[in-house]
C-alpha cells in the first residue's frame, strides 16, 4: 500500500512539474492556451468597462456645454476646421464644423461597416467593439481637393471615403497617427510591421516588437515608398536612437513615429532642402530631417522636447513642435507646450505655454497649426478643445 501511495504521489508531482514546464514554455513561446486565455481576460475586461459605461483611458468625459467659446472674434481666421472627435453618443466622427462650431459636414466612421474583412491583421488585434480594447480609434485626417475624406483606423488600415461615406479604395497596412498631404497630392503617414519572430538585423529586439515605417501613398491608394525607420537610424550610424530605450533586449513600440511631413517649395532652403522628410519619434523625443532620395538625416535634435508630437516647417532652418512636456499633471502648474527650434545652432523658444489662468496640457497626442493669417490653431486632445 506504501508503495503505491508513493507511486500515486510521484505521478502527481511529475504531473505538477510538466504542468509548469508546459505553462512556462506556452507563456514564453505564447502557444495554447496563453493566446486563448489572453483573449479571454481581454473581451472580460472590454465587457465590464462596457457595462459600467467607462471609456477608453485616452477619452476623458466634459462638461463643456457650449460648442465654442470666443474670446476675440475680430481676431479669429476665418475659415473651416477639419476635426476628429467622439461624439455625445459615442459614436467616431470626423466632421468640418465652422469658426463657431457649428458643423458643416460629418463622416461616420464606422469600422464595422468599413472594413467588413480586416484579414491584412492578426486575430489578436482585429476590433471586437467600437472602443473597448481591441477596438477603433481614427487618428490622421486629410480632406482631398475633391471632398473626398482620407484617414487612419489607428494601426488598423487607411481609408478614402467620398462626401456621401462611400469607400473609394482601403489600404490594408498598420498605418497610424497624423497624415500629411504634399504639394503633389500624395499622403505621408506613419506605419508598423509587427514582427513576431527575431530579425537578424536587428539584434537585441525581441519579438513581438513593431518596426516603425515612413509611407509615401499615392491619390489612388497605393504605396508609393516604403522606409524603414530602423534602417534609417542604422545607415546613419544612430544606433544610440534606435537602441535608446533598453540596456539589453527590447520589445514592443520603442521608437513611436507619431508624425511624417515633407519640406514644401513654398518656403526658401535652409539646413533644410525642398523634399525632405521630418519625423517625430515620441519615446526618444526626437525630432529629425531626412532626405528620402539618398536616406541622408540632415538634422537631429534629441532631448529639446518631452514626448512631443506634430513638428511643423517654420522655414528652411527652424521649426516649432506640440511638446507635451508631460511630467505631471495639470493640477501642479505644469504645461503643455509649442517650441520653436533652430536647426542651425539647436536654441530654442517658447511661443505658447498653459498658465495658471488659462490651463493648456495633455498628456498625450496633440496637434498645432499655423494659420494664413499668422493665429495658431492648437488642439489640447485629451480635453477635447481646440
Amino acid at each position: 500500500m506504501k508503495s503505491e501511495a508513493f507511486a500515486a504521489g510521484l505521478f502527481a508531482f511529475s504531473l505538477a512539474v510538466v504542468g509548469l514546464a508546459l505553462g512556462i514554455a506556452a507563456q514564453r513561446y505564447d502557444f495554447f492556451p496563453v493566446p486563448q486565455i489572453e483573449e479571454a481576460v481581454s473581451t472580460a475586461k472590454s465587457l465590464l468597462s462596457l457595462s459600467e459605461d467607462k471609456l477608453p483611458w485616452y477619452y476623458v468625459r466634459t462638461s463643456q456645454t457650449e460648442k465654442a467659446v470666443t474670446h476675440r472674434p475680430e481676431s479669429v481666421a476665418p475659415g473651416l476646421t477639419l476635426v476628429s472627435t467622439l461624439s455625445s453618443d459615442n459614436e467616431l466622427v470626423v466632421k468640418v464644423i465652422d469658426q463657431d462650431g457649428r458643423d458643416v459636414h460629418g463622416w461616420n466612421t464606422d469600422w464595422f461597416q468599413i472594413w467588413p474583412d480586416p484579414d491584412h491583421l492578426p486575430e489578436r488585434i482585429r476590433p471586437k467593439s467600437k472602443f473597448f480594447s481591441p477596438g477603433t480609434r481614427v487618428a490622421g485626417a486629410v480632406l482631398m481637393e475633391n471632398g473626398d475624406l482620407v484617414f487612419n483606423f489607428e494601426k488598423l488600415g487607411m481609408v478614402r471615403v467620398t462626401p456621401c461615406g462611400e469607400v473609394v479604395w482601403r489600404l490594408a497596412y498598420q498605418t497610424h497617427h497624423s497624415m500629411h498631404l504634399d504639394e503633389s497630392g500624395n499622403l505621408w503617414v506613419s506605419g508598423v510591421v509587427t514582427h513576431e519572430t527575431p530579425v537578424e538585423r536587428f539584434p537585441n529586439f525581441e519579438p513581438p516588437f513593431e518596426e516603425d515605417t515612413v509611407l509615401e501613398v499615392s491619390p489612388d491608394g497605393e504605396i508609393l515608398s516604403e522606409i524603414s525607420v530602423f534602417e534609417l537610424l542604422q545607415e546613419n550610424g544612430l544606433l544610440g536612437l534606435l537602441y535608446m530605450n533598453s540596456v539589453r533586449k527590447l520589445s514592443g513600440n520603442m521608437l513611436h513615429l507619431n508624425d511624417v511631413e515633407t519640406f514644401p517649395t513654398t518656403l526658401d532652403e535652409g539646413v533644410f532642402k525642398h523634399g525632405d522628410v521630418m519625423l517625430s519619434l515620441r519615446n526618444i523625443n526626437t525630432v529629425m530631417v531626412f532626405d528620402p532620395e539618398t536616406g541622408e538625416i540632415r538634422y537631429s535634435n534629441t532631448g529639446n522636447v518631452l514626448r512631443q508630437h506634430d513638428p511643423d516647417f517654420v522655414d528652411g532652418n527652424s521649426v516649432t513642435v506640440f511638446d507635451n512636456n508631460n511630467l505631471a499633471p495639470i493640477d501642479s502648474n505644469h504645461y503643455s507646450r509649442i517650441v520653436k527650434i533652430s536647426a542651425v545652432d539647436d536654441s530654442t523658444e517658447v511661443l505658447f505655454s498653459g498658465t495658471e489662468a488659462e490651463p493648456f496640457y495633455t498628456d498625450i497626442m496633440g496637434k498645432h497649426q499655423w494659420l494664413p493669417n499668422g493665429n495658431l490653431l492648437i488642439t489640447e486632445a485629451q480635453n477635447g478643445r481646440g
